[in-house]
Parts: structure tokens; C-alpha cells; sequence
């Protein structure tokens, strides 16, 4: 069986979270994201951090189903930068754009 190496990159997180319910979610996020900024910011938080993962595709998906979990009604819109000078942008699950900078 071959495997597959698996390997951690490092991404800067720079995103806007809207829910119906700010205040259910802030816990999530402040778990979810322990170093960074979280600000709340009008109706919205405004999220500044970097994470470590295989990808942002799936860093993506793990916290917007942490949130949604507490709250369905919670839309993420974020952009997930690697070292590699790729940006990925998402709205909620689906991927948006993707360009090198």
C-alpha cells in the first residue's frame, strides 16, 4: 500500500464571519482560533490569523462546520494564503477564485 506523504503548510487566514447569532459563534471562533485577531466589526467578525494544514480547502471546511454547528445560519467569506504565494479565496465551502501572486 502506498502512502502518500502528508504534508503541513502554513496559511494566513484574513476572513469575514456573519451569522444570525454573533454571540453563539464568538466562543467557536476564539477556540477554533486561539493566536490571531478576532473583531467583531459591525454585524460581522473580522478574522486575522495563521494556521497550520494540508490545505486550505480543508482548513476552510473544518471551520466554517465548527461554526455551523452552533449556529446554521453562519456564512464565512475567507482567503487562505500559503507561503508558496497562492491564494485561495472561499465563499462559505465553495472556492471562489485562486491566484498567485
Amino acid at each position: 500500500m502506498a502512502y502518500e506523504k502528508t504534508e503541513n503548510k502554513r496559511f494566513r487566514l484574513s476572513a469575514r464571519v456573519s451569522s444570525s447569532s454573533p454571540q453563539a459563534i464568538r466562543p467557536v471562533l476564539e477556540k477554533f482560533i486561539p493566536k490571531g485577531s478576532v473583531k467583531k466589526e459591525g454585524d460581522e467578525f473580522v478574522i486575522e490569523t495563521e494556521m497550520q494544514g494540508n490545505d486550505a480547502k480543508e482548513l476552510n471546511r473544518s471551520l466554517l462546520s465548527a461554526l455551523r454547528k452552533v449556529e446554521k445560519k453562519t456564512r464565512l467569506r475567507a482567503e487562505w494564503s500559503s507561503d508558496d504565494g497562492i491564494t485561495l479565496r472561499f465563499f462559505d465551502y465553495v472556492l471562489k477564485k485562486t491566484s498567485k501572486n
